[in-house]
């Protein structure tokens, strides 16, 4: 780093014709200043103008961090952003300065020593007053913005955050960036500024997510269920406890016109048997539950040797986004694809330094099916006194397998329901319950569309009970194009339903079991499924996971 920062930074060129100075700002908020902050350093003369920092200058820089060069005779600018160890990037704005516009006001005031004047502007909404000095005979600010009233000792945005001089110093040489070789336009500066911020793990890229004979597997990729199930093993970093975690998911029709269920989802692998047995030797070899309804629910529940998956993400595909988007409705324009993403922070343990199976599903039954990407996301925060928690695999009845055989989630048309016992080897505070849960199946009097109460159970005690329902299905219209119009003048993806909507992710809901002592314990889950009607039936895919310190 020191040898990268040297390389970037000086450069020294003495002027015999202009007077250097060197400017200190600190930051305060709300008449505080900040804490463990790194001091704003301007250096400027008449000529040129560099913004930088105490903490780049001693060589003690985080990445990513900016350097910003003003050239005074061309009124343009020069930003380096230091990405890295070994990669700065550079780009040139000959545009910004001369846009900048503000009101000139009468106030006057005493800054170190020197007469300020005030001017303002507004900027995104935030209100930006800047008092600067003529006094020095240079111009200078502690941002871009304001770089050509004068001298800015002071800058105020919305009353409560400043940035002030502390000092004022004259010094003989101006240091000066040597520009890197990479020089990139505003936009592209900018997004890779922003992703140097954080670290992204790409898990999937255009992956096709379909029904065929013809899928394949390959090195990395391995395909199941006819091509609905994609899995591969990923590697994940440590962590750092209160760090943010983020699922993004993107999908577009491949040639399915329908809403479908889907699943981003992490397989754990630390039991004698896992989900990956299923998916290579069928579902059939899977422990299997049952309920005393008759059927045989295949990998849906925690055994001594087996823990079913983790969903990180439940998502939902809208009525063929893209691929049906020449179905052209006026004064509507579809969307291109659907993003979802999702904070899934709370099953870091899961994930820090591991190496982990993570898969993706969409069940359907089309040849072109979907086109998926998913993506990984951490942004790291300080250390905090956040504590440690660990998870407990409990129960998943979303028929990921759906493709190959695996049993839909109908074993609560049983007063049982779901039942899953686990056993604790120490106790655990703070639990909670990660609960995820939508209803599907018949027409209009499904469980899809009619609200069903979903009641939970800890070692025989009712805990707690909703009715998961979304009303806001309606908001979604734009993203799908092929949904069916009624004659009431609504529009299929329009219609509520039980806890999804087509073109969302579906959160889940924590729910609190206080503090569960070492031993066995038992989870129940009853809903009032509807009965079949016709050919038709309604299921409920529920997953649940115990977090607790």
């Amino acid at each position: 780093m020191k040898k990268l920062l040297f390389a970037l930074l000086l450069s020294i060129s003495g002027n015999s014709f202009a007077q250097n100075y060197k400017i200190t700002y600190l930051k305060s908020s709300n008449g505080s200043l900040l804490e463990n902050q790194d001091a704003v350093w301007v250096f400027t003369n008449t000529n040129q103008t560099l913004l930088s920092s105490e903490n780049i200058n001693n060589q003690k820089a985080t990445f990513p961090f900016e350097q910003t060069n003003i050239d005074r005779k061309s009124n343009s600018f020069y930003q380096t952003a230091t990405l890295n160890q070994s990669e700065v990037i550079a780009m040139k704005d000959s545009i910004s300065l001369a846009k900048q516009t503000f009101e000139y006001l009468n106030d006057t005031k005493k800054i170190l020593g020197y007469d300020c004047k005030k001017a303002k502007t507004i900027v995104n909404s935030n209100t930006i007053e800047f008092w600067y000095t003529d006094a020095l005979k240079v111009k200078g600010s502690p941002v871009v913005l304001g770089q050509n009233l004068g001298l800015v000792l002071e800058m105020v945005r919305n009353g409560n955050f400043v940035i002030a001089a502390t000092k004022v110093e004259k010094i003989k040489s101006f240091p000066i960036i040597e520009l890197p070789k990479k020089s990139v336009d505003g936009l592209t500066y900018k997004d890779l500024l922003w992703k140097s911020r954080f670290t992204t793990i790409n898990v999937f890229k255009d992956q096709i997510i379909n029904f065929s004979d013809a899928s394949k597997s390959n090195d990395s990729i391995l395909r199941f269920a006819n091509g609905t199930i994609a899995v591969r093993k990923v590697k994940f970093p440590e962590i750092k406890i209160g760090s943010q975690i983020f699922v993004d998911v993107t999908e577009q029709s491949n040639g399915d016109a329908y809403d479908r269920t889907g699943s981003f989802f992490m397989i754990p692998t630390d039991k004698e048997l896992s989900f990956l047995n299923g998916l290579q030797n069928g579902a059939k070899t899977l422990p299997i539950y049952t309920n005393g309804n008759g059927k045989e629910y295949q990998g849906v529940v925690t055994t001594e040797n087996y823990n079913p998956i983790v969903e990180l993400m439940r998502f939902f595909t809208p009525f063929g986004v893209k691929q049906y988007n020449y179905l052209e409705l006026k004064n509507k324009t579809w969307a291109d694809n659907v993003l979802y993403r999702q904070d899934i922070s709370d099953l870091r343990s899961l994930l820090s330094g591991q190496e982990v199976w993570l898969g993706i599903n969409i069940g359907n039954y089309d040849k072109g099916g979907h086109k998926v990407s998913a993506n990984i996301t951490i942004h790291t925060e300080e250390e905090s006194k956040i504590k440690p928690t660990q998870i407990v695999p409990l129960f998943c009845t979303n028929n990921i397998m759906e493709m190959a055989g695996q049993e839909y989630g109908t074993m609560f048309n049983n007063d049982k329901g779901l039942e899953v016992t686990f056993t604790l080897d120490q106790p655990m505070k703070n639990c909670k319950l990660r609960y995820i849960t939508t209803g599907h199946g018949g027409w209009e009097n499904g469980d899809e569309f009619v609200p069903k109460k979903n009641s939970i159970y800890l070692d025989g005690a009712a805990t707690f009970s909703f009715t998961p329902w979304r009303q806001d299905c309606g908001s979604y219209r734009l993203s799908n194009p092929a949904s069916g119009n009624f004659p009431n003048g609504l529009s299929s993806s329009d219609y509520s339903r039980s806890n999804w909507c087509p073109g969302t992710v579906t959160n889940p809901v924590f729910i609190d079991l206080g503090d569960l002592a070492a031993g066995t314990h038992t989870i129940q889950i009853k809903i009032p499924q509807g009965l079949p009607e016709g050919g038709s039936f309604s299921a409920w895919n529920i997953s649940g996971a115990l977090i607790g310190e």
